[in-house]
């Protein structure tokens, strides 16, 4: 099965590839743009949609997954930061609070050029974040680990000590949540494990 990740982002790729999935990368070129009006969990799954559905104009066959995640805090979608101040800004917003991260996902077969199957869901996550001092506000922004990543941090990495805990499954906070995946695919009688351990190692590349 041709999987195809509808997406550059390198979390994504290292958890499939983790799987032991085969699967190949070609970036989405969809503009994010006139989707602020939405809730949240509309504005993840139109843009885990949109960017899916750019790489389906490209591809002749086989499976194209896109996916989008955004950090809610409150009613505020928290994008990527603008610049070291403005992760500093965010970060401190997010220090002692619980936030949401909601992932979109969205799913297309494609069969010679056409799309025959499509579905798609999301999946919710509360991250409650520890009281955080500018000292370690500051010795994260200065990595430069914030400025790619929505709500100005990625869990996976220094960010962890971040964090107090976690509602939720941990690999959407990181962008890609892999049960709330498989359940997808499982409706078109298709597994990750199945694919797992079909792929002994992964064949990504970048586009």
């Amino acid at each position: 099965m041709n999987l195809v990740l509808a997406s550059a982002s390198p979390r994504r790729r290292q958890l499939l590839s983790d799987l032991g999935i085969s699967f190949s990368v070609l970036p989405s070129d969809f503009s994010e743009e006139g989707v602020e009006g939405l809730a949240p969990e509309s504005q993840a799954l139109a843009l885990s949609r949109g960017k899916a559905l750019s790489v389906c104009e490209r591809l002749s066959d086989g499976i194209v997954l896109g996916a989008d995640t955004i950090v809610v805090l409150g009613e505020d979608v928290l994008g990527k930061p603008k610049s070291p101040d403005h992760a500093r800004e965010m970060l401190r917003r997010l220090s002692g609070r619980s936030h949401r991260v909601i992932t979109g996902l969205a799913l297309f077969h494609v069969e010679k050029g056409r799309i025959v199957h499509e579905t798609g869901g999301y999946e919710e996550t509360r991250v409650h974040f520890r009281d955080l001092t500018e000292e370690d506000i500051d010795r994260y922004v200065s990595t430069g680990d914030c400025l790619d990543k929505a709500g100005a941090y990625g869990i996976q990495g220094l960010a962890a000590l971040l964090v107090e805990r976690l509602e939720g499954d941990y690999f959407n906070v990181v962008g890609l949540p892999l049960v709330r995946l498989d359940k997808l695919l499982r409706q078109w009688g298709i597994s990750l494990m199945q694919l797992g351990t079909e792929g002994n190692s992964s064949t990504a590349s970048p586009a």
